[in-house]
């Protein structure tokens, strides 16, 4: 591939990721995918957008620096056009600025701040784009969303003063891209097979939900999980190797020989009970029914900051319920539903 020197003599391949809403990204496709494809073409540029039914998706930009510098502005113009567009049908008067949300690794985002916030004051003031860095890392991952706005002149002369920081300065250590998560819907259960509803629909959920939900059904007994700490994303469910979880989901031998009734304790933060209680005792009922296990709830006992629970039935049963109270927590704590 020739070199081609383009301004600030920057020829190198570059990989840019954009955050969009599901409109813009509907703008960015065109009927049929025609704006995309005429993107594409134009500017030389690969351009790619995640698939999943989800709220937000990432736009991945990657060529030679002046081919992602074209792709930017057409992104820009197109923006700035349906900005126009939505105005024409309303009594606004003054033109709200484009916005685009770049995915940037954490390990960058220091330099392009600068000492002291130097660099950014530096790039907000020659190019007349307002830029902002998230302070909190997005969910799941080592990377930050830099939000820029201003006029398509402006953003695009900001995308090349990043692009040169992101160069000169490379990411350090690996990076956890950003996935956006699907919209969370309610999960059910039904012969054994979980199902998220989808509109008028009930999808199969391939999620670990199911194959715990299918152990369950085995009936055999195996480690409860939270012996150790309640799974919360990024750890490892203290449950079996896969090969041993195959083994237990491929026998069929000894499954009517239902194991004896064993019972187990769990202390939760007070703060923290009524997610798992719901509304006149609705999810712990939840639980209840999924698990088809016992769970007794103490009551508050003075000077303590927690509660005692208790899960009587196999083994089995027991796993379920405690892995269902955990996805309770993290929901919690993570703002994020899905049960």
């Amino acid at each position: 591939m020739e070199s081609k020197v383009s301004e600030g003599g920057l020829n190198v391949t570059l990989t840019i990721r954009l955050l969009m809403h599901g409109k813009e990204v509907g703008s960015i496709i065109g009927k049929k995918g025609e704006t995309v494809k005429k993107m594409r073409e134009e500017s030389g540029a690969r351009i790619n957008i995640s698939e999943g039914n989800c709220p937000e998706r990432i736009v991945t930009i990657t060529g030679p620096t002046d081919a992602i510098f074209k792709a930017f502005a057409m992104i820009a113009y197109k923006f700035e056009e349906d900005i126009i567009n939505s105005m024409s049908n309303s009594t606004a008067t003054s033109k709200p600025p484009v916005t685009l949300r770049l995915v940037v690794p954490a390990s960058q985002c220091g330099s392009l701040i600068g000492k002291g916030g130097s660099k950014i004051k530096e790039i907000r003031e020659s190019t007349g784009a307002q830029v902002q860095v998230a302070g909190d890392m997005l969910p799941n991952s080592t990377e930050r969303a830099v939000t820029i706005s201003g006029t398509p002149d402006a953003i695009i002369q900001c995308v090349k003063q990043i692009c040169v920081v992101m160069l000169e300065s490379p990411p350090k250590g690996a990076t956890i891209p950003y996935r956006p998560k699907p919209a969370s819907t309610p999960v059910i259960f039904a012969g054994g097979q979980a199902y998220t509803i989808q509109g008028q629909y009930a999808i199969p959920h391939p999620d670990q939900l199911t194959k715990l939900h299918q152990l369950a059904m085995q009936q055999t007994p195996f480690t409860p999980l939270g012996q150790t700490t309640p799974a919360f994303p990024g750890e490892k469910l203290p449950l079996h190797s896969s090969e041993e979880a195959q083994n237990l989901m491929g026998q069929s031998s000894g499954l009517d020989a239902s194991p004896p009734a064993s019972t187990h304790e769990l202390t939760i933060p007070n703060d923290l009970i009524g997610c798992i209680i719901g509304r006149q005792g609705t999810k712990i009922n939840e639980i209840r029914q999924m698990s088809g296990a016992q769970i007794k709830i103490a009551n508050a006992t003075e000077g303590s900051s927690e509660r005692q629970i208790t899960i009587t039935g196999t083994p089995a049963n027991i796993s379920l319920a405690q892995y269902l109270i955990n996805a309770r927590l993290t929901s919690e704590v993570t703002g994020m539903g899905t049960l």
